[in-house]
């Protein structure tokens, strides 16, 4: 039945069928729509191009941002950190006054802890280390405050509190007087 057909009838004929069906090759661009063409002021969407740019961009400034803040925090943990042995410092000085009794504040650097103790009692202990995460180190590695509330001892005390880049320092003289 096919050989009796003209070569053009069985052209079209698969041509309609294959139109029919959905297939097209893409050869032939006259069986689809014309496509439009969107001027580029007037595109509703975004490129992959122009998404990857503005993904860049935003990483970039959140890098930066995150950079300063972690920075800032660290300041601040410092600052915390020897605002609290300074508390630390004049408790002792006032516990001594107050008991009259020689009080000895030590400060161990490894687990970044100040410990108060008059005797064998202790009055208090002050984990630093842990509540503002710095790192302690000091000249001495403790100071005592007599009856008088004044610093028992030899030589000056400095403590200076880390964190990442930043520290601060906080200087105990020989008489007990604290300064930042």
């Amino acid at each position: 039945m096919a050989a009796d057909r003209p070569a053009s009838t069985l052209t079209a004929a698969l041509r309609s069928a294959v139109h029919a069906v959905g297939w097209t090759s893409g050869a032939r661009r006259r069986d689809r729509a014309p496509v439009k063409h969107i001027p580029l002021l007037d595109r509703r969407g975004y490129t992959l191009a122009e998404l990857a740019i503005v993904v860049a961009i935003m990483g970039l400034a959140t890098v930066a941002g995150v950079r300063g803040l972690t920075a800032h925090l660290d300041r601040l943990a410092v600052r915390n950190a020897v605002d609290e042995a300074a508390g630390a410092l004049a408790r002792a000085r006032d516990e001594a006054l107050a008991l009259h009794a020689l009080v000895s504040v030590r400060i161990d650097t490894a687990d970044a802890t100040i410990t108060l103790r008059t005797g064998a009692r202790r009055l208090a202990r002050y984990a630093i280390g842990h509540e503002h995460g710095v790192t302690l180190t000091t000249t001495r590695d403790s100071i005592s405050f007599d009856v008088r509330g004044l610093g028992f001892g030899a030589a000056n005390l400095t403590l200076v509190a880390r964190r990442g880049s930043a520290a601060d320092t906080l200087v105990v003289s020989r008489l007990g007087r604290v300064r930042r």
